[in-house]
Parts: C-alpha cells; sequence; structure tokens
C-alpha cells in the first residue's frame, strides 16, 4: 500500500529529475558569479508584471485605496469586486466565503504570498479570519494570474485570490484600540523592521464581542422582534511574516471561540434558545524562494505546513429542536512544489511545474475513520510577447488519490488533463483579450465520506470558461483612468450540492447536473491629486444570469434561476482626502436572488448598503496619532445574504491608532 500511496507515475518523476537538474545545474553557476544572480533576481520582479495586468482579468484593491475603505477582513474588501458574492452568516463572527462568477466558493483558490490556502475537509476558505492590517494588496483574477514561473496549484482554480503582504522599507511599531457596536473590543499591534536586506514584521491582533445586535425579522407569515443570541466571537491572530530578495516566508495562528445562533424563526415561547459552539484552532507556516540564472532561467520552490483544529458542539440542554452533536476534527496538510522557467528569447517563456500535498483528515464522527489524500498536480506553460501580441497556453494534469478504512472503502481516483489559452493585443493604449479555461474541482473530503451525507460515488465539477474583453488605462502628473469590461460564459457539468433528499433533518451530497451562466462585468477606476487633495472613485456592475440547464423536459426547473445568484449588483466608493484628513463613502447594491430550488417564490429581496469612514492623523515629531470613525449600513438595512440570518443593521466604531 505504501508503494501505491507515494506511486507518482512517470510523468511527475520525469518532472522531478528535469527540475532538480536544472537547479542543481544552474546552482553551481550561481556560486560562480553571485553577483549577477542578485541583480537579475530584481529584474523579474519587475518583468512579471506587465503580462499580469493586460493579459488576465484582474482587480486589484492596493495601499491608499485598499486603507481608506470601510473594511475589517479581507471579505469586506472582495465584496466591492466585480463578479463577486460573499456569503455571510451574519455578525463579526459569521462565516465568510466568496463566490465569483456564481462558480461556487470549492472553485475560488486563495493565497498568501503565492501559496494557496486550503481546506481539505470542506474545501472553502474562511475570508473572515484574516486581517487587512498586513495586506499590502488584495486582488482577483478570473481564471488564474499568469507569471512567468508559478506554481501548478495556481492554474488549478476557476478563480484565484492574491493576499501579497507587505514588505516593511523601514522600521515602525502601531498599535491600535477599537471599540465598536454590540460590545466590540480590538487590539492590535504591528511592529515592522529592515535590517541589513532583511525585511519582516510581527502583527498580533485580539477581539472580543458580544455580537447581540437587535433585529426584526418580517414575512408574510411572521414577524418577528428580538435581541441575536449566542452570536459573541473572542479571538486572537498573530502573524509573522520575513523577506530577502527572493526568499519569502509566513507564520500564521488564529484561535477563536464563537456562538453559532443558527437562522431566526418564529418563536413560540421565550424559553426557545438555539445554542451551538464552535472552536477553532488554525496554524500553518510557509516558505518560497525563487532565482534566476544565465539570465534565461527562473526556479521557485514553495514548501508549507498547516494544521488545523474544529470543534463543534450543540449537545446542550437548551437545544430542543436540534440534532446534538460533539464533533472534533482534526486536519494536517503538508505541500511542496518545484517550477522551473526558460525563457530562449525574450519574448518567450517555457515553464513547468509540479506539486504535491497530502492531506490527513480525523474526525470523531460515528462509522468515520481517518481519510488521507494524495493530490498531485503537474503543468506545462507557455507564454509569448511580441510587438503588442500577448498569448498564453497551458495543459494542467492533477489526480487525487485517496484512503480510508471504513468498509464502504475510499472513492475511486480522479486523474484529468485540462487545457487553458489566452490571448491579448495592445494598440494606442487599448488591450483586448480572450480566454478559454477548462478546470474541475475535486469533491472534498465532506463531500465524499461524511457520516450519512457523503457520497463516493460523487463526479468531479467540470468548469468551462469563456471570456471576452478589453480594458484602457490612461494617467498624466494628475489623472489616472482604468477602465475594462468583460463578457463571459460558464457552463459547470456535475455540480455538487446537499439537498434534503431524505428528510429535512438527513442531506445527501449529489451531483446536481449542469448550469449556465453567461455575465457582463464592468469597472472604473479614476485618480485626481493635487499638492493638498486626492480623489479617488471606484466603481464596478455586474449582470449574468446564471440557470439550471439540467432537464429540458423539466419545466418547473430547466432554465430557471440557481440559487444565490444575483442577476444585477454594483458598488461605488468615492474617497477625498485632504492633507490629514480622509473622508471615504462607499455604495453596494445587490438584486434579488432565489434561495430555494424546491420554491421560484423563495426570493431574498435586494439591497443597498452605505458605509461612511472619517479618518484624521497628526504627526508630532516622529510620532504619528490616527482617529477613525466608521458608520456601517448607514440605512440600516438588515438585509441577509442567507436566509434567516439577517446582518446586524446599521452600526459604528471608533478606532485610535498610535504609530512610532
Amino acid at each position: 500500500m505504501v508503494n501505491i500511496q507515494y506511486s507518482m507515475g512517470k510523468y511527475y518523476l520525469l518532472a522531478i529529475l528535469a527540475t532538480v537538474l536544472a537547479f542543481a545545474v544552474t546552482a553551481s553557476a550561481s556560486a560562480q558569479n553571485p553577483t549577477d544572480s542578485i541583480k537579475q533576481l530584481h529584474e523579474v520582479t519587475v518583468t512579471s508584471k506587465q503580462p499580469v495586468r493586460t493579459i488576465a482579468t484582474s482587480q486589484t484593491l492596493s495601499g491608499a485605496d485598499l486603507q481608506a475603505l470601510s473594511t475589517t477582513s479581507v471579505a469586506d474588501a472582495l465584496k466591492y469586486f466585480a463578479g463577486v458574492q460573499i456569503k455571510d452568516y451574519g455578525g463579526l463572527g459569521g462565516l465568510k466565503t466568496i463566490n465569483v462568477r456564481s462558480l461556487g466558493a470549492q472553485h475560488v483558490g486563495v493565497y498568501v504570498d503565492g501559496i494557496r490556502l486550503t481546506n481539505a475537509q470542506n474545501g472553502t476558505v474562511d475570508l473572515g479570519k484574516f486581517s487587512l492590517s498586513s495586506m499590502e494588496t488584495v486582488s482577483l483574477y478570473n481564471a488564474n494570474r499568469l507569471d512567468y514561473c508559478q506554481s501548478a496549484s495556481e492554474y488549478a482554480s476557476g478563480a484565484t485570490v492574491y493576499l501579497q503582504t507587505k514588505r516593511p522599507t523601514h522600521d515602525s511599531l502601531s498599535v491600535q484600540l477599537r471599540n465598536a457596536s454590540f460590545h466590540t473590543w480590538m487590539a492590535k499591534v504591528n511592529g515592522q523592521f529592515n535590517w541589513k536586506g532583511w525585511q519582516g514584521f510581527v502583527d498580533g491582533e485580539y477581539c472580543t464581542s458580544r455580537g447581540d445586535y437587535p433585529f426584526r425579522y418580517h414575512s408574510e407569515y411572521e414577524d418577528t422582534v428580538g435581541r441575536r443570541a449566542n452570536s459573541d466571537i473572542r479571538y486572537g491572530r498573530v502573524e509573522a511574516a520575513l523577506f530577502k530578495g527572493g526568499f519569502s516566508s509566513h507564520i500564521y495562528y488564529y484561535d477563536s471561540e464563537r456562538g453559532c445562533p443558527g437562522g431566526i424563526v418564529r418563536r413560540l415561547s421565550d424559553k426557545y434558545t438555539n445554542v451551538g459552539r464552535e472552536w477553532d484552532r488554525d496554524f500553518f507556516v510557509q516558505a518560497s524562494y525563487q532565482e534566476r540564472f544565465f539570465k534565461k532561467v527562473l526556479f521557485k520552490a514553495n514548501t508549507k505546513y498547516a494544521n488545523e483544529y474544529l470543534r463543534y458542539c450543540t449537545d446542550y440542554p437548551e437545544n430542543q429542536n436540534t440534532a446534538r452533536v460533539n464533533n472534533h476534527y482534526r486536519q494536517q496538510d503538508a505541500y511542496g512544489a518545484l517550477c522551473a522557467a526558460y525563457m530562449p528569447w525574450d519574448w518567450l517563456s517555457l515553464s513547468s511545474s509540479y506539486d504535491i500535498r497530502y492531506s490527513i483528515l480525523k474526525a470523531d464522527l460515528k462509522r468515520f475513520d481517518d481519510v488521507k489524500r494524495v493530490d498531485q498536480k503537474l503543468v506545462f506553460a507557455a507564454q509569448m510577447r511580441w510587438n503588442g501580441i500577448q498569448a498564453a497556453v497551458s495543459a494542467l494534469h492533477q489526480r487525487y488519490s485517496d484512503w480510508t478504512f471504513v468498509h464502504a472503502g475510499a472513492a475511486d481516483p480522479i486523474d484529468k488533463w485540462t487545457p487553458a489559452v489566452s490571448l491579448a493585443y495592445t494598440f494606442y493604449g487599448i488591450t483586448v483579450r480572450g480566454w478559454y479555461k477548462e478546470i474541475f474541482r475535486a469533491p472534498t473530503l465532506n463531500d465524499l465520506y461524511y457520516t450519512q451525507v457523503g457520497n463516493r460515488n460523487l463526479k468531479p465539477e467540470d468548469t468551462k470558461q469563456l471570456n471576452l474583453g478589453a480594458e484602457y488605462h490612461w494617467n498624466n502628473k494628475q489623472w489616472a483612468v482604468d477602465v475594462q469590461a468583460d463578457i463571459y460564459r460558464n457552463k459547470i457539468e456535475n455540480r455538487i450540492v446537499c439537498l434534503p433528499l431524505k428528510g429535512t433533518y438527513t442531506w445527501s451530497m449529489m451531483n446536481y447536473g449542469k448550469t449556465f451562466c453567461r455575465g457582463l462585468n464592468a469597472t472604473l477606476k479614476g485618480h485626481y491629486h493635487t499638492k493638498q487633495w486626492n480623489f479617488s472613485l471606484l466603481s464596478s456592475i455586474t449582470w449574468q444570469r446564471d440557470v439550471d440547464r439540467t432537464d429540458p423536459t423539466d419545466e418547473d426547473m430547466y432554465d430557471k434561476p440557481i440559487c444565490y445568484s444575483p442577476t444585477f449588483s454594483s458598488g461605488i466608493t468615492g474617497i477625498a482626502g485632504w492633507r490629514s484628513l480622509q473622508f471615504t463613502t462607499s455604495y453596494l447594491y445587490v438584486g434579488e436572488r432565489m434561495w430555494s430550488k424546491a420554491d421560484s417564490e423563495d426570493i431574498l429581496e435586494p439591497y443597498h448598503n452605505i458605509d461612511m469612514k472619517l479618518s484624521y492623523t497628526h504627526d508630532i515629531k516622529k510620532v504619528s496619532l490616527g482617529l477613525c470613525l466608521e458608520v456601517c449600513d448607514v440605512l440600516d438595512i438588515q438585509y441577509e445574504h442567507i436566509p434567516r440570518y439577517p446582518m446586524p443593521g446599521r452600526n459604528y466604531k471608533i478606532t485610535l491608532s498610535f504609530g512610532v
């Protein structure tokens, strides 16, 4: 069994041997001329940005614009991007996941400094666990970013989110204290250093909140008024990073306890309370190294280890109508990647990368045994830039193998190749582009093996994406304008969903069938600045139609909208700054969405959301003092991302900061 488990196949062995041989030869040459290799490393960083900007469909928030938004976590920043839907289960402690162009959260890869955040158990990343205080940029790429040397995992998602941490330029220390609505308190410390070429930071945060916001839930049949109970959270987060040249590393730890309040229901008596608790402990450490040899060869190596613990408990006497469980999940994940790129001419790049990930999931569920998964990826890619023409092509091979000792056995291995093609042309400052990508997402370990729900016969979700777009960039000494628009079409077969096929409390995983989505994304960015004034305008619109195309004979469901997919959404943010004073206001609109496959009349109402933020900083010699006032959901609209999970409504934040 050991021999089978670690067998990689002839393609993987050849890729590893070729990469290691190239590294050994070029490392020897680098040792003879170390100065040239260091100089060329800087050039890699500069040249890799140009193809990323034009050939891929991307959106980015960075620097002052990112910090000016009324945001707390990464999820709050991403909601301003076109084509994005955020699912939020309410309150500061609610789970926050991202859905891009209706592909589903499992199709979105999230990367910190180029290495993916993973969860083999359920395939989703809770973006609420990641703060913006240590981030330099937050970027969203439809399909994948196109760089000269990147890991195979970066080709394996329908959409990708990149979180780039700051590389400090000087020594600094900052402290933040925040008080917010619903008995929320937060303290944050950030220290940065730059010493003899080494750069790094340490960022720590502690937060506690009761989350006891008032709500009113009104429908045709009920009118419930109350205060959210069991919506508290306590969490602590510590992370640190270290950089030098082509080397980067990151360590992260997150510990939390939170209440799981459940959905709002009509109260039959004052004694009814829905009680559930969740404990999380997440840890990862990762490192990456990139080097250039012979002026034509790039090499990159990634490595990561992650350890996650989750406890979910509803075994309390107050729970009268809830299944009582007290489950513990432990997940370990080890990852490594080797990537090599060769540029025979300035206009052509050839690359290959091999990734391997080994995951173990343990749980104390009944009739559940440890599950092990080996995930291997191999990619061959080429990119070309010549006289305004840019092109990229890649072929990705993925293999998933599971092992478990339950008497039902493990699912069959998945072994599949998928292609991607991109083409762009630039003339007179305008770039037109088109790309096509086939990709799939493997069923998660929960999808396959979760007790009473898992289905070992699930097929992977197959996705075909087609995109046509254009963008225009213009700037001078005072103005900068960035406009882009894309039309797209997505087809998904064998969509994996969880439905109550055996009764209200017994759900089952199944392949849903076929869905078809077509849409339009457009964004506009504008910046204007003088000696004392700065103005920014950020706007986006999304129109899309995501429908079921499974069975043409089913008149009730065929060509009907997919749940949680709004037809229209838009956002606009204005930022005005004068000297040390800055004011930001943002408006977000999301149209109506169907939330139940069983009844097309089950509609989530459209909503508007307005946030405002006023900040002021004052420098006294080398000390910086700051005050920030925020009002979120100014109109006090308790909208819902998920039915019966009302958002908090109008709330306030005041933040004091101190920095040296």
